[in-house]
């Protein structure tokens, strides 16, 4: 389906799928859990699910002759964290607009885990005392003007490199990934589970899984708070992505299955059903989530299995998007374990 599109290669190779048995146990045995460790997908700053976007986004980039990467995200967002290490590795100077997308009082936040990393990859940093949307930002759009005033060539990333015209084309991959893993293993997922914010990855998993008639069963777990705009982005995303990858099926709005009961009590706040969740990961896995993305994902994991949302003898595939330096910034939240 990408043969078409060119890939600036930023990733190790296929990523692993791993059985989480002791999980699986712990929650009845009825369902088996995988996790597919995007986490650890690529050297570049500890990895993540932006990396396969920003292949397919790279290459226009480079076409284009920019100097500079101008990206936005929230004080502890892995997006930005992924743009500074690709400019890095490219060789391209690096602009980060970091708003106030989370309002979280623990004295180190702004100083620790992705925005530390983005500083040590020597990316220019900018905090703006702006509150957490999802679509496009004046605050970059500004930064994108201030660069290119001062005779930078600059390239446009938006958050979570989601509305980008290419920015579902990674998780469109990903979903060739897993049928060719599927082949390997001699099964099927019957669900994939998701962490869904700004919408692409999600989106592109929709467009990949559809070839084979499994859109509906990607199960998309809202972290944004922000469910109804979030639907609407990532059907937006996922029709344009379909268009451009020629898929053959249509896709419409009862193919985007996302649930809402998650994000409580809103974006980047963790609810004490989230910080259990990581915690049971990690003492039963070792696999650490964050209180942002994949712990709210993981929690939601958790619970439908033990409402029996998944029929028993299940196959599911739980999406590790990366993200884990952000737990750093919540150190009072962890300070006990």
């Amino acid at each position: 389906m990408l043969k078409k599109f060119e890939r600036y290669p930023l990733t190790f190779g296929p990523t692993p799928i791993e059985k989480l048995d002791r999980l699986s146990e712990h929650l009845g045995g009825k369902v088996q859990i995988y996790a597919k460790r995007e986490d650890c997908n690529s050297g570049l700053a500890f990895g993540g699910n932006k990396l396969r976007k920003l292949e397919y986004i790279v290459p226009d980039a480079i076409a284009l002759g920019a100097d500079t990467l101008v990206t936005v995200g929230g004080v502890q967002s892995n997006h930005t964290r992924m743009v500074a290490a690709v400019a890095a590795k490219i060789g391209m100077k690096c602009l980060l607009v970091q708003e106030s997308w989370v309002p979280h009082d623990d004295i180190v936040y702004d100083r620790v885990g992705n925005i530390l990393l983005s500083r040590i990859m020597g990316a220019e940093v900018r905090l703006v005392d702006e509150s957490f949307d999802i679509g496009i930002r004046r605050s970059w759009e500004k930064a994108l003007y201030e660069v290119k005033a001062a005779g930078g060539r600059p390239y446009p990333i938006p958050a979570g490199a989601s509305v980008h015209p290419n920015g579902g084309l990674g998780y469109v991959g990903f979903a060739e990934e897993v049928r060719t893993q599927e082949k390997q293993l001699g099964f099927a997922f019957d669900y994939i589970v998701v962490c869904t914010v700004t919408g692409s990855t999600h989106a592109g998993m929709l467009v990949g899984f559809a070839k084979d008639g499994r859109q509906r069963n990607v199960i998309g777990i809202d972290a944004s708070a922000t469910p109804a705009k979030t639907k609407a982005q990532v059907l937006g995303i996922a029709q344009h992505t379909a268009t451009l990858v020629e898929l053959a099926t249509e896709l419409v709005e009862d193919d985007v299955v996302l649930l809402e009961d998650y994000a409580h009590p809103r974006y980047g706040i963790p609810s004490e059903q989230t910080k259990e969740a990581i915690r049971l990961c990690a003492r039963l896995e070792g696999m650490i989530t964050d209180p942002v993305y994949e712990g709210k994902s993981m929690q939601g994991m958790i619970d439908l299995v033990q409402k029996g949302f998944f029929p028993e003898g299940s196959r599911v595939l739980y999406a590790h998007l990366g993200g884990a330096p952000a737990i750093n910034g919540y150190g009072y939240a962890f300070r006990d374990g």
